[in-house]
């Protein structure tokens, strides 16, 4: 972890976008302390926070198109071969099939806030066929709440920020499960608005 904080301090803009992109796609960094991190240095007046809010939606984006392209043209088998370097874990792969059975594309959005599933999310929606135009608006959606939110955490609370951090990740699941039951509740009132107009095929 260390090691990518001198990352972000020696190079700035560039690490931040690198970092995200290889953390989404798989690799074992704390993208959540990272963006809260560049948010402090913000803060500090070491990065411009509007370029790094920037960098954060840009670099999530590319991270999760990544993930997507992958389960889409690659397909199950090759990403079970590939599994170590992705951190592949099958109970994971498993419960984020069952999420989207359940959810549908919200799952996209669901799934930055839940430790360790971003690039499942997006390799269950490759693999499954989504539309990409059906994909990119709730997988950049999520990327732009996620990335936005803890960059702009880091720079709200300043050197509090990795006490807030820490907190906010002892609670990640039960707050994704709020986001959850909140997206689930948007989803139904938007259709049953819809079904009362007549908007609605049945």
């Amino acid at each position: 972890m260390h090691e990518c904080f001198h990352l972000v301090k020696e190079y700035g803009y560039a690490a931040i976008f690198l970092l995200l992109v290889t953390g989404i796609v798989g690799a074992p960094w704390p993208e959540e302390t990272l963006l809260a991190f560049a948010g402090y240095l913000a803060f500090k007046g070491a990065l411009r926070l509007e370029l790094t809010l920037a960098v954060g939606f840009i670099g999530s984006v590319c991270g999760i198109t990544v993930s997507y392209m992958l389960g889409r043209t690659a397909g199950l088998f090759v990403i079970h071969k590939l599994g170590r370097f992705l951190f592949l874990n099958d109970a994971k792969l498993t419960r984020v099939r069952q999420w989207f059975e359940r959810f549908g594309k919200w799952v996209l959005i669901l799934g930055y806030f839940i430790p360790g599933v971003r690039h499942f999310t997006a390799l269950v929606a490759g693999t499954s066929r989504l539309p990409y135009r059906e994909f990119a608006p709730f997988a950049y959606t999520g990327a732009l709440l996620w990335s936005t939110i803890f960059i702009t955490l880091g720079y709200t609370v300043g050197r509090q920020w990795r006490r807030i951090v820490d907190e906010l990740q002892e609670h990640q699941l039960e707050t994704g499960i709020a986001l959850a039951a909140g997206l689930l509740a948007y989803a139904l009132f938007r259709y049953f608005r819809a079904r009362r107009h007549g908007k609605v095929k049945r």
